[in-house]
């Protein structure tokens, strides 16, 4: 479902707003009715005078008890009487207007009052032969609900404002949490803190706020890793330097004190060659590495491409044999021919520096549906199985288990051996080349009855026509 962080603001804030009416509606039905009830110490007022008027009556007489029923009037500035059950005033007591349109006996002190009510509600006490009824128009000040107006006004302005503050940081809250996490991830990323991820630290929604934070963490991912990489590549040129250097520092003292001059330019020109090569091939894999780019593509024949490349190896290597199995045509649309032929140079020549005079590297090529395989096979002693994918990381070599010395033995073999070494490029920058061309690549020992490693490349027919490389 598209814009769920939107839809997820959409329910907070329908949910706050019925709960903010259905909180306003209850406080206020809440308030009205406890606000409705005369004091406690006021119902115990009307209840004394009830008292006291009917002691007045039983001891001292009706005269007696019309005098208190003024007093009682002029004291709290009301109105006040006397009457039987049958409504019959008597005392010197007068009905009016207000008791006989709307007084019933039996509006006892306890009773709810109504606050919306412009008059006064009459009240009456019994005395005890219930016979007799002491009445009076409720005072002013003895009337509830005197605080109403200010009440309604906190339920209507003062709660409402809360409740939308509330809310609004409810709201703040969700969407702000993880925007600060993100924030934090990235400071501490910027800071160098390169394994800082924000998914792990988020609660479990789905949103586009995760959306965001997973963005964040595959670019910090992808940014970590060119880091990495970028300073183990450093590292690497910086160590595969270091002999070039120092056997040209040897160079230039033999040089310098007139010691086979001619052997210390040729070796000065070679490791100059090596450097130079070492350092080209080092920054155009950093480019595959880092930039992406998005390489020329054009169409042309892969057969022809690899003649090409296979005319020139034998011209290279002249003592070794190369056999090529390759249909008679084999066009590819969308491609980068320059990147191709690198990578299938670099792969070729690799296997003849390592493969003996008297064995030899096979080329084959074959169609597969919408793909191309081009296996590229030597006779070299091979790679341990757990080896044969770090073969195409930068510098990597597996020396130890096999030299091109021993495997070429002694003399011109040698000597040509050490011309042609490499330095560790060749298929780091094969791997780079064909992936972006759309291709993939792979190594594994060869199972049949020859030693060997075969590396396969996998071509699309029709690549993208803007394939880029990949990491």
């Amino acid at each position: 479902m598209k814009n769920k962080l939107l839809w997820r603001l959409w329910a907070i804030i329908g949910l706050g707003t019925v709960v903010l009416f259905l909180a306003i509606d209850w406080l206020t039905n809440h308030t009205e009715t406890s606000m409705s009830f005369i004091a406690d110490t006021h119902q115990q007022t009307l209840l004394n005078y009830g008292k006291q008027a009917e002691h007045i009556y039983l001891t001292q007489g009706e005269d007696a008890l019309a005098e208190y029923i003024k007093h009682i009037q002029l004291q709290e500035q009301t109105w006040a009487g006397v009457v039987t059950s049958k409504i019959t005033p008597f005392a010197d007591s007068e009905l009016v207007p207000l008791f006989t349109d709307y007084f019933q006996l039996g509006r006892g002190v306890e009773w709810k009052i109504h606050l919306y009510f412009a008059q006064n509600p009459i009240m009456e006490v019994p005395f005890v032969d219930d016979a007799t009824h002491l009445l009076i128009q409720l005072p002013q000040r003895m009337r509830p609900g005197a605080f109403l107006m200010m009440f309604r006004l906190l339920l209507q302005i003062a709660l409402p404002l809360i409740l939308l503050c509330l809310l609004t940081y409810v709201v703040y809250q969700h969407v702000m949490r993880p925007l600060k996490r993100l924030e934090k991830a990235t400071q501490e990323f910027s800071d160098g803190k390169l394994d800082a991820r924000v998914t792990p630290l988020l609660p479990k929604r789905h949103d586009e706020l995760t959306d965001i934070a997973a963005t964040f963490d595959k670019m910090a991912d992808r940014t970590s890793s060119l880091i990495q990489n970028q300073r183990q590549l450093l590292a690497d040129l910086s160590h595969e330097l270091r002999t070039p250097l120092a056997r040209i520092d040897m160079a230039v003292d033999f040089v310098e004190q007139n010691l086979n001059q001619a052997q210390a330019l040729e070796r000065l020109r070679y490791e100059a060659s090596t450097m130079r090569s070492l350092v080209e091939d080092t920054l155009t894999f950093s480019w595959l590495s880092t930039e992406l780019p998005s390489l020329n593509t054009e169409t042309f024949d892969l057969v022809e491409l690899i003649n090409v490349i296979c005319d020139d190896a034998k011209f290279e290597y002249p003592h070794n044999m190369l056999h090529c199995d390759l249909p008679e045509q084999a066009m590819i649309d969308n491609s980068s021919q320059v990147a191709l032929g690198q990578a299938i140079e670099n792969i070729i020549r690799n296997a003849l520096r390592y493969t003996p005079l008297e064995k030899a590297v096979s080329v084959h090529l074959k169609k597969l549906h919408n793909t191309y395989t081009l296996t590229i096979s030597d006779n070299r002693p091979g790679v341990p199985d757990a080896l044969c994918d770090d073969i195409f990381k930068p510098f990597f070599r597996v020396e130890k288990s096999r030299t091109a010395t021993k495997m070429r033995g002694e003399g011109e073999a040698a000597a040509h051996s050490q011309k042609n070494h490499g330095h560790g490029m060749g298929l780091a920058l094969a791997q780079r080349q064909v992936h972006a061309v759309g291709g993939e690549i792979s190594a594994h020992n060869r199972i049949d009855d020859t030693a060997g490693l075969t590396i396969a490349i996998a071509l699309p027919i029709n690549a993208t026509s803007t394939t880029q490389a990949s990491v």
